[in-house]
């Protein structure tokens, strides 16, 4: 039986085997990595392989897209924003602040929930290398705190084959707007 951050056998299995079928065919991501070196990493780290599970979970796609210091990189791969994470504000804050017609959650308290990071800015643009990602949505990036301080919060998206940085208030929250993640395993 699965309990919180743990997932049961039976998941786990299905789990990586959609991860290695999505690695698989999307080799442009991770050029040079090999499969059974991610395998037996997520294996090691079964909470991480549950924040990929929530990430799965909520529409999210995630595969690796890079190796950093001994740490596979994972960033949602969903060619939209992931469904599951839509019409959030930025984070608590922003949360509190509303008086009326709140949204459900942030994106920063759900992804602390899951156990990942928004994506910042670089990240994304580095994404966006990899395809064309959020056509029609838009998604939620780290603020730097100057910005946060200010009540302001970024977002990315991609139109007429360019990547925009925007800002909204933190507060704000858009049906077609969420927040990709990132998972260092």
């Amino acid at each position: 039986m699965a309990t919180k951050k743990q997932l049961s056998p039976e998941v786990s299995s299905s789990l990586l085997k959609l991860l290695k079928e999505r690695f698989e065919k999307n080799m442009n991501r991770h050029k040079d990595l090999d499969w059974s070196k991610v395998q037996a990493k997520l294996e090691a780290n079964t909470d991480k392989l549950w924040s990929l599970n929530e990430m799965e979970r909520t529409g999210g796609e995630p595969d690796v897209v890079g190796y950093d210091k001994s740490e596979f990189i994972f960033y949602d791969c969903s060619p939209e924003t992931p469904k599951e994470r839509r019409s959030i504000c930025y984070d608590q804050q922003a949360l509190d602040s509303r008086k009326e017609h709140k949204p459900k959650d942030s994106a920063m308290n759900v992804a602390a929930e899951m156990g990942i990071e928004l994506l910042t800015e670089e990240q994304y643009r580095e994404l966006q290398q990899l395809g064309n990602f959020d056509l029609k949505t838009s998604s939620w990036i780290k603020t730097p705190a100057d910005i946060r301080k200010l009540g302001g919060a970024l977002f990315c998206d991609r139109r007429y084959d360019t990547v925009f940085l925007y800002h909204n208030g933190a507060d704000s929250y858009y049906a077609a707007r969420g927040f990709r993640g990132v998972l260092r395993i």
